[in-house]
């Protein structure tokens, strides 16, 4: 009986209590029992997998969520891996994103702010700080990143963006529609909190960023940040980030 980590991370425990549930959901039609066994110390869900079907559940999961690379040996260059950033306060010089590596020892991945002006900003020389506020970057955001250097002596891994992920940012930039991002929630918590608040019309779509990560596009005329005092009050547990794409546009294009 296999242990694996998913890339998913669980920020309480209703968030496994859903986890496990969604598993059993998804893999109904398979021979195989799972089971939550907890989460690594970064929130990382673990679950053990086992049954005649086994290696076809873990080829439906390894498709649709990924696994944790879990150590540097298992990462190789040019890799493509769905992490979740870090937060901001150690350096003005990178972004840190947890990739999944965590035996025998934490390693994350780092992007260097030249990466990013070139990736984001078409090589304007703009401050870490300012891009964090443009991109509506914040922490266990889900990013998507390219593995562009390892170092498995001094344990080190550097990536950049994915085109993927660049592509997501330049969509959500034209739309000009703001987005709630909505960090420790399920898509039907996040469902009954817009429908309690009366906020349904003012929404486009829910956008999965990942199993409790998601984008809440509004339509053209509301504002996102609005959207926090109304339903914080329903989603307790959840963080928030606001992407707002006309201050990206108008920064950009001046």
């Amino acid at each position: 009986m296999p242990t694996l980590t998913l890339l998913a991370k669980a920020y309480n425990n209703s968030n496994i209590k859903y986890a496990e549930k969604f598993l059993k959901s998804t893999l109904k039609n398979l021979k195989v029992n799972t089971e939550i066994c907890g989460t690594t110390s970064r929130g990382w869900i673990q679950v053990s997998i086992s049954g005649e079907d086994e290696k076809v559940a873990m080829h439906y999961l390894a498709k649709e969520i990924g696994f944790c690379p879990t150590t540097i040996d298992n990462v190789q260059r040019f890799s493509l891996i769905n992490g979740r950033l870090l937060g901001f306060e150690k350096s003005k010089s990178e972004l840190r994103v947890d990739i999944g590596i965590f035996s025998p020892k934490i390693v994350d991945a780092t992007i260097p702010l030249q990466q990013l002006q070139a990736q984001l900003t078409d090589g304007r020389k703009l401050a870490l700080k300012k891009i964090i506020e443009l991109f509506g970057f914040c922490e266990n955001l889900p990013l998507q990143v390219k593995v562009s250097k390892i170092n498995k002596e001094k344990s080190k891994v550097e990536a950049i963006l994915s085109e993927r992920q660049i592509n997501q940012y330049k969509k959500w930039t034209k739309s000009l529609l703001d987005r709630l991002i909505i960090l420790g929630a399920n898509q039907n918590e996040i469902q009954q909190a817009l429908r309690k608040a009366k906020l349904i019309r003012d929404i486009v779509q829910i956008e999965t960023l990942g199993l409790f990560e998601h984008a809440v596009a509004c339509k053209l005329g509301t504002d996102a940040e609005g959207l926090i005092p109304k339903i914080g009050k329903t989603l307790r547990n959840a963080n928030f980030g606001i992407f707002t794409p006309r201050k990206t546009f108008e920064f950009l294009e001046k």
